[in-house]
């Protein structure tokens, strides 16, 4: 590939937003780890490099610090925040701790415009995260915008090709933040803007050829959108190396178990194996309220199942996984990011050493929408690429506290009454993601002349464009009126549905 802008990961969350942002322009990018170097950065021909923003401080000792051989490549470098601060700093210009920390929107008053910011006006909202700024510029270096806080909030050095700002660029709070990273690319990298998803497919099947080689893959295949569609991609790039195993945990939505072996098995014709672990699963689970506990037996036993049925398969070097990108972000450090942890997911975070199995992620670097485009390009059928996203963890974040068969019973009909009334209506294909919360609280009601003493469910439906951000749908209100009818009616033990409507931030989609 003649052309890749690389990203340079300090742990910010929105790293791969900023990768996002490149591809949109139809441009390749790839993220490397900061702790890359020049020398690999030059092999992979890199036309441009952005140094990410990221949780720490660079006045803070041992603070992640990249090859300051890239500034000798002489290719154009973007800092974006803490990128910014770490050019300042290397570079031979000082960095101090601000006397006002910036967080949340500011406004940037531009002096020139130069290259970087053409073509946009005077002054623009944009939206700040940090508590360091620059004090004193690199030689070479000029300001060309500043904020109420910052003189130096836009720095360049035209020469060298080398820019910087403390704000970020890429998310949508910042205004015309598009065309800045646009500017950066076209303008500046001199890059042309035809990159496609289906360049995507090529150089993810030589990828996954070129690190498999003639090895044997094991897939955890779950019937979602990620599963499905890695399933197909890796299928395609080392067809009967790929062995798919759908783990039936006991978690799962009604009838979840006979529709995957009928898609797969006729539509993929893959090796599939069904391991029905169900009661392991709920046994394990027992007594166990505290949210990440649930979501740390229900990956270990998942990793235990797993490693069971490699046992029985034969030899299996790697096992394949659809972790997407916001999976990372909101997990654990892993390959050296310093990102800070919001909450674990099962398959993110490596594999006990006793397996022996590396780790085949190739949706690592995507977006959700990403996949879906991904799998249309692979010609997956369209209920298969817009079917709603479901946690790995399955229908055990969904049940508050304990998890219960008779809980998991009764919020699978549920669950299955809202998809269904959703489809019927035409909202399923324009929201982002509906499922159904069982609480395990019990509330007063009344049904004929008998008092009752049932549990509730909540309704969760969301939009989004990539789960990073979500808010809730407005759904008429006489379509929830007869989705709450049903399962009130048609659920026995539920006498009580109620409606979530918090956006994430600050909360998440998911209760757990």
């Amino acid at each position: 590939m003649s052309q890749t802008i690389a990203v340079l990961d300090f742990g910010s969350q929105y790293t791969q937003v900023i990768a996002r942002r490149i591809r949109e322009c139809n441009i390749y990018s790839r993220i490397f780890p900061y702790s890359v170097t020049a020398a690999e950065l030059r092999k992979a021909n890199v036309s441009g490099i952005i140094l990410s923003g990221g949780p720490s401080s660079v006045l803070t000792k041992g603070s992640p610090r990249p090859d300051k051989k890239i500034f000798q490549l002489g290719v154009p470098v973007l800092g974006i925040c803490y990128g910014l601060q770490l050019m300042g700093k290397l570079l031979g210009g000082d960095v101090a701790k601000s006397d006002r920390r910036e967080y949340g929107r500011g406004r940037l008053t531009i002096k020139k415009k130069g290259r970087l910011l053409k073509g946009l006006p005077k002054s623009i909202k944009v939206w700040n995260s940090h508590g360091d700024k620059v004090t004193a510029l690199p030689e070479g270096f000029e300001p060309i915008a500043g904020t109420e806080n910052s003189d130096y909030a836009v720095i360049e050095d035209a020469t060298r090709n080398f820019y910087g700002l403390q704000f970020h660029p890429e998310v949508v709070h910042s205004e015309r933040g598009d065309d800045i990273i646009k500017n950066f690319l076209v303008g500046v990298c001199k890059c042309k803007q035809d990159w496609k998803m289906s360049n995507y497919v090529d150089q993810a099947i030589q990828d996954i050829r070129d690190q498999v080689g003639d090895s044997r893959v094991i897939l955890g295949l779950s019937g979602g959108v990620d599963s499905s569609v890695a399933a197909a991609l890796i299928h395609r790039a080392i067809g009967d190396q790929l062995t798919c195993v759908f783990v039936d945990n006991g978690l799962l939505r009604l009838r979840e178990r006979d529709r995957v072996e009928q898609v797969f098995r006729d539509h993929f014709h893959v090796d599939l194996r069904v391991a029905k672990s169900g009661k392991r699963f709920l046994k394990a689970l027992k007594g166990v309220t505290d949210p990440e506990r649930k979501r740390k037996i229900i990956g270990k036993i998942f990793v235990d199942v797993f490693e069971d049925t490699v046992k029985k398969i034969g030899d299996v070097d790697f096992l394949a996984q659809g972790t997407l990108y916001p999976d990372v972000i909101e997990s654990v450090a892993i390959d050296g990011n310093p990102a800070a942890l919001i909450k674990s997911h099962h398959n993110v975070g490596g594999l006990p050493k006793r397996m022996k199995l590396k780790l085949l992620e190739p949706f690592r670097e995507l977006f959700k929408d990403e996949v879906r485009a991904l799998g249309k390009e692979l010609g997956l059928p369209d209920e298969m690429i817009w079917r709603h996203p479901f946690p790995g963890p399955g229908l055990g974040v969904r049940v508050m506290g304990e998890i219960k068969k008779s809980y998991l019973d009764t919020l699978r009909e549920a669950d299955a009454i809202l998809l269904e009334e959703m489809k019927r209506t035409g909202y399923y294909s324009k929201v982002w993601q509906a499922f159904c919360v069982f609480l395990p609280v019990q509330t007063v009601g009344v049904m004929g002349d008998e008092r009752t003493y049932d549990y509730v469910i909540a309704l969760r439906v969301v939009e989004s464009v990539d789960a990073m951000t979500a808010d809730w749908a407005h759904i008429p209100h006489d379509i929830l009126q007869i989705i709450s009818n049903r399962i009130i009616n048609e659920v026995k033990g539920v006498n009580r549905v109620v409606l979530d409507i918090s956006s994430k931030p600050p909360s998440t989609i998911e209760w757990e």
